[in-house]
């Protein structure tokens, strides 16, 4: 999951993004409105963090914005004020939540968790692939429910994996799922994720093909076909 923060209060900006991240959101972060509709209009994000009272484009006409794009990214969105008429005219808009600042940090992370489910279009939130579970929201991964060990990084992956079974997926296109903008993440990288979480899931069957040059496949899961026997004459 990849969460845009349009936050220009420096100081909770940057706590919500050591949360954020310590949760196993891929987190990035604008101080302005400018910035915010420009990175909205350019990249893909699974939820917007939007506050009110962003400088130089206010976090209404971002929300504007986004909305006139046909976008159904949701968006949840954060004030100083608690006004009903703010509140009303956000929702109006087309924002899926609202809180008023100051708020619990464990509501917020909730909020999160919520909308996150509703961004995957109402579907199941666990994906399933041959003996593999993965919990979107909870972030766990079972093969014939054992519990997998995986890094923040590996758990990314996966789901990026599972999201285009059967698909390529480029190693650019791993990078920008997995990694913030201050990231300098090399090809190597992620051919090291790559291997590590192919160790991990090998046990279930499961393969992680390499299409030199192109990218990775999480190939289609096929069960074994049990054998015939022929009973003899």
């Amino acid at each position: 999951m990849r969460i845009l923060l349009a936050e220009d209060d420096s100081v909770l900006a940057d706590g919500l993004t050591r949360s954020l991240r310590q949760s196993g959101y891929v987190t990035d972060c604008v101080k302005n409105g400018v910035e915010a509709d420009s990175a909205l209009s350019t990249q893909d994000f699974d939820l917007l963090i939007l506050d009110l009272g962003l400088p130089k484009m206010s976090g209404l006409e971002v929300l504007q914005r986004l909305r006139a794009r046909n976008s159904r990214l949701p968006v949840l969105i954060l004030t100083a004020g608690d006004s009903i008429e703010q509140r009303v005219k956000g929702l109006d808009l087309g924002a899926d939540d609202f809180m008023a600042k100051p708020f619990a940090l464990s509501e917020l992370e909730a909020r999160v968790r919520a909308l996150t489910r509703r961004g995957a279009g109402g579907g199941p939130t666990v994906i399933k692939h041959g003996p593999l579970s993965y919990d979107q929201v909870g972030r766990i991964a079972y093969i014939n429910d054992q519990m997998l060990e995986l890094s923040a990084r590996e758990l990314g992956l996966l789901e990026v994996l599972l999201q285009r079974s059967g698909r390529l997926v480029s190693k650019e296109q791993l990078v920008d799922h997995l990694c913030e903008w201050s990231e300098e993440v090399s090809n190597n990288a992620i051919e090291v994720y790559v291997h590590r979480l192919r160790k991990k899931i090998e046990i279930g069957g499961l393969r992680i093909a390499t299409v030199r040059g192109l990218g990775y496949c999480l190939e289609k899961f096929a069960e074994a076909t049990p054998t015939t026997l022929t009973p003899p004459r």
